[in-house]
């Protein structure tokens, strides 16, 4: 199985810093087995649409991870931008990662990701900490399996 990791951040986009969260969430999946390609996309609204379409709409991408944007500030706009692109909501995955986000801190409450089924592809907005990262992927991890061979019915 193949996913592909986003992390959306402006300041990552232009080569400042270094990417540990979408290197967590990277090591994660494949730590599950899964195929991993990884980018890295400005906070802008058209421009996470346009990697996130294009990356589900590819055949053999069964999920799409992001990480970043999923706050309060006015350039977090992940949430919107995967709205848009979404054909069906799948929103359990969110209100999981939030709830368990919420298990290990007050501020879990924050976060404004969202889930939900691109074609044969399930795109889930993580949170942009690598410590959330590893708190709410283990609520995610056991149902990825049984999540792509419903993807691939049809």
């Amino acid at each position: 199985m193949r996913a592909a990791v986003v992390t959306i951040s402006s300041s990552l986009a232009r080569g400042e810093g270094e990417d540990v969260s979408g290197a967590e969430l990277a090591r994660r999946c494949e730590d599950a087995g899964l195929e991993v390609t990884r980018e890295t996309v400005a906070d802008d609204r058209e421009s996470i649409k346009l990697t996130l379409a294009r990356l589900a709409d590819e055949q053999d991408v069964r999920f799409v991870f992001t990480t970043g944007g999923t706050g309060f500030t006015p350039d977090d706009v992940t949430p919107e931008a995967t709205r848009d692109v979404l054909h069906r909501d799948a929103p359990g995955y969110a209100e999981t990662i939030r709830q368990e986000s919420r298990n290990h801190t007050p501020l879990g409450i924050l976060s404004r990701g969202v889930s939900g089924i691109r074609g044969r592809t399930l795109i889930v907005n993580f949170p942009g900490s690598p410590k959330a990262i590893g708190q709410s992927w283990p609520v995610v991890e056991p149902t990825l399996r049984h999540t792509a061979e419903t993807l691939e019915r049809g």
